[in-house]
């Protein structure tokens, strides 16, 4: 087994056990602290298949930035000692079965797919400029609006969410 193969099992061992953590986690902080970690796994995915950029936007937006959110989020609106109640059966075996059911799909997909092989001609080089100016571009290919929908989509989510935690039953 060579390096890359021992970083890749190890990898996705941490994404399976914390994302099985995250999901099953009745103490939300802890819930989203796995969340973080199963981010982190990610961008190490990222780094091991040399896609540094991606990975680097997804430490930084993603384990950097939404999971603060989230946490910070927690702080404010719950009581972090609670406990969720834990779901009935009526709710785990459907859920159970869509998530059975997804997997099977994802399996199926993967292995009917011919994934063609790419040949690079000019080096396999990627001009940083390049990227930048479609990060910050507004035209046809940007990703300028796309990326500020998003952020006031999460802020309205986030102020939405807050006002409905903290409304007080009379």
């Amino acid at each position: 087994m060579t390096i890359n193969q021992l970083m890749f099992t190890i990898f996705a061992a941490v994404i399976i056990v914390f994302s099985i953590l995250t999901v099953t986690s009745r103490r939300i902080l802890r819930a989203a602290t796995f969340l973080l970690f199963v981010l982190v796994a990610t961008a190490g995915l990222y780094f091991l298949l040399r896609f540094n950029f991606l990975a680097a936007i997804q430490l930084t937006l993603y384990a950097g930035g939404i999971v603060v959110l989230i946490i910070f989020s927690i702080l404010l609106t719950s009581h972090i000692a609670d406990k969720l109640e834990a779901p009935s059966l009526k709710k785990i075996i459907p859920a159970f079965l869509v998530a059975a059911f997804g997997g099977v799909i994802t399996i199926i997909t993967v292995i009917q797919n011919n994934f063609p092989g790419t040949v690079v001609t000019d080096g396999g080089r990627t001009d940083i400029r390049e990227i930048a100016k479609s990060l910050i571009s507004t035209e046809k290919f940007g990703y300028a609006l796309p990326f500020e929908v998003i952020s006031i989509l999460l802020l309205a989510a986030m102020v939405g969410a807050i006002i409905l935690a903290k409304k007080r039953k009379d």
